[in-house]
């Protein structure tokens, strides 16, 4: 335990030696002198805590002692008692309280009296040093919490700015990618070619399911990931699901079975997107690491409440099972089984992690049984609340898309295919396109001619959509500040698309984009004018 320092100052040493008699322990330094100057140079070179000072001294009395230690801010702390041999006579108590004494000892001591108080001045001597020690780590503390937290958002800002730029500098050439390959498949092929054409659209949305996977997996972790509710028709999604990987089971030779509950409600109450991605991911799983046999999907009902049904969805394959001490491994992000898997099945190591997440944000569970060379069992659990069921639409062909009468639109793109993509798409649609490469140029084309739409990109050289819709906005052109900006982004950030509204742009596209959805946005825009 730390000692404390106890100066003693008295004109008499018969007096000090008294004192030091009474206070002598081993928790105390006890520091004494006969002279007033003496003490005011120990108080400023020793840690005095405590000093018991007599009132009446030769050169200098106590109480202007005092005055001097309380008027330095070295030595203002010292809890100051008063010994004297005065009267008691309150004036003069009142006289040293004033002059910043705590206590008054009286002259002859009372040894119990003066053992128990300097006790307990020295408790409180130790309680506010260790308060002020607390205060010091607590500071020390909130230094370190603010710099961490400030570390956090950078490293959260800077991981943003690395996903929004990569999932632009990758999507971008994934459009052009994907939009080649739908102009291709309308023209004149031989079976060779098309099935060619097909590998290619396979492996463009396989890539580009991968940068989604990470995405939203980005989102879940920001909080920014939203689940939205709607009529879904369970049945339905579940058959497209397994539809769209049979032909992968077929590959390697593996039945797809499908079995549903008779009494199986139609309609439930759910985010059929997520309930998408969550089988695609499990029935995939189970493709991808099952070499012969079967993969299952089975629908249940496990409960019902009133107008609410608690499904579940198992998935079970007989495939390579998972380890017992490696189940929990194989939900962590970038993780799997072992480290071989990714060498012999390929794969992220993201779909599972997404899917735990994703059941968890639904509210519901997800469950996991496997026997290593025999096979693994994926349930996902939720509750749903069941909807009247509604006639079956019946399934018509899709439209061909309308051409539009004398409009012309101007293009703010910087990237060869992506420009060359969106011109054939428009000049299919009877469109008049003028295509520029950068902000700048958008603007100069903009002061030239007269357009009822811009579609512009948001990186580009010079200078970048949203500086150039900005701009637009404020009047750089003149007349044309309200005309529609729509913007178009392989990044696909809510930030992004906050930051495009925020410049001033009309609506958001992200690449790739649905033909439909530009045609539609094209027909709302030119009509509304």
């Amino acid at each position: 335990m730390e000692k404390i320092n106890i100066l003693i100052v008295d004109d008499r040493p018969e007096n000090i030696i008294a004192l030091e008699a009474l206070l002598e322990r081993d928790d105390v330094n006890l520091i004494s002198t006969t002279l007033p100057n003496e003490a005011l140079r120990m108080a400023w070179e020793m840690d005095i805590a405590i000093a018991l000072v007599d009132v009446q001294m030769p050169e200098m009395d106590g109480f202007e002692l005092v005055e001097i230690l309380k008027s330095n801010p070295r030595t203002k702390d010292i809890l100051v008692i008063f010994v004297t041999a005065i009267s008691t006579d309150a004036k003069y108590a009142v006289k040293g309280l004033n002059t910043g004494a705590v206590d008054y000892l009286y002259k002859p001591l009372n040894p119990y009296v003066t053992s128990a108080k300097v006790d307990s001045f020295i408790q409180f001597v130790r309680t506010q040093r260790d308060i002020v020690k607390k205060n010091k780590e607590l500071e020390s503390y909130q230094k370190e919490l603010i710099k961490a937290k400030d570390l956090a958002e950078q490293g959260k800002k800077i991981k943003e700015n690395f996903l929004a730029n990569m999932s632009h500098e990758i999507r971008t050439p994934i459009n052009g990618i994907i939009g080649i390959t739908n102009f291709l498949e309308k023209t004149e092929l031989d079976a060779e070619q098309r099935e060619m054409i097909e590998l290619l659209e396979i492996s463009s949305n396989s890539l580009l399911g991968v940068i989604n996977d990470i995405l939203d997996l980005s989102k879940i972790e920001a909080g920014k990931f939203k689940i939205n509710r709607a009529s879904t028709d369970v049945v339905m999604i579940c058959h497209a699901v397994v539809n769209l990987l049979r032909i992968r089971a077929k590959e390697k030779n593996l039945e797809l079975i499908t079995l549903f509950d008779d009494d199986l409600p139609r309609n439930i109450l759910a985010d059929s997107l997520r309930m998408n991605q969550i089988l695609m991911n499990l029935i995939g799983n189970a493709i991808k690491f099952t070499n012969s046999g079967s993969v299952t999907l089975k629908v249940e009902i496990a409960d019902r409440k009133g107008n609410n049904v608690r499904l579940k969805f198992s998935v079970k394959d007989t495939g390579i099972g998972i380890p017992a001490n490696k189940i929990d491994k194989i939900f962590e992000t970038f993780e799997q089984a072992d480290d071989n898997t990714t060498l012999n099945f390929g794969g992220t190591g993201l779909g599972l992690s997404i899917v735990r997440n994703l059941a968890q944000l639904k509210g519901g569970e997800l469950t996991v049984t496997s026997e290593e060379n025999k096979g693994s069992t994926f349930s996902f659990i939720n509750w749903y609340e069941v909807l009247e069921t509604q006639p079956e639409n019946v399934r018509r062909a899709p439209e061909k898309l309308s051409a539009f009468d004398n409009v012309r639109i101007l293009v703010a793109e910087d990237n060869p295919i992506n420009k060359f993509l969106i011109v054939k798409v428009l000049k299919g649609w009877n469109i008049i396109a003028d295509v520029v490469e950068n902000g700048k140029e958008a603007l100069d084309k903009l002061a030239e001619n007269d357009y009822d739409l811009i579609l512009m990109d948001t990186f580009m050289p010079v200078m970048n959509g949203l500086e150039a819709t900005k701009l637009i906005r404020e009047g750089y052109v003149e007349g044309k500040k309200d005309i529609p900006v729509i913007t178009f982004s392989a990044a696909v950030m809510e930030n992004d698309k906050k930051a495009a509204i925020d410049a001033g742009a009309d609506d958001v596209l992200s690449k790739p984009f649905e033909l439909a959805i530009l045609h539609q946005k094209i027909v709302h825009y030119t009509e509304k004018k």
